[in-house]
């Protein structure tokens, strides 16, 4: 993909590996309960991934940001719709959603160019 996605997907997948070695019951249940409910049901994977990202950017937490926009490319979203989800999270968010909004773009902007 590019230099963002590339360092960004191998650093989870380096510490979700590391992760899953010490964590407890508890931990990975909830890691479960994180995969499992982004999974087809009476919301298709698409629209549930892209309130994953209007909510990360709301809270801005710029890990899940880059992880939501990853899946929202992979399920098909275009960038008309995109610009649609950055409005939506500006208008919840409030102008402190700006710098995520920013980064959100370049790391876009690269998953559109490969």
């Amino acid at each position: 993909m590019g230099e963002l996605t590339d360092s960004f997907n191998a650093y989870r997948s380096k510490m979700n590996t590391r992760i899953s070695e010490t964590a407890n019951t508890n931990m990975k249940r909830f890691l479960a309960l994180d995969t499992t409910s982004y999974a087809a049901g009476a919301l298709d994977v698409k629209t549930k991934e892209m309130l994953g990202l209007v909510a990360s950017m709301v809270l801005r937490c710029d890990d899940c940001i880059k992880y939501h926009l990853g899946n929202c490319y992979e399920a098909g979203v275009n960038t008309e719709e995109m610009n649609e989800i950055f409005m939506i999270a500006n208008l919840v968010g409030g102008s402190i959603v700006i710098p995520h909004y920013r980064r959100a773009v370049e790391y876009w902007d690269e998953l559109t160019q490969s």
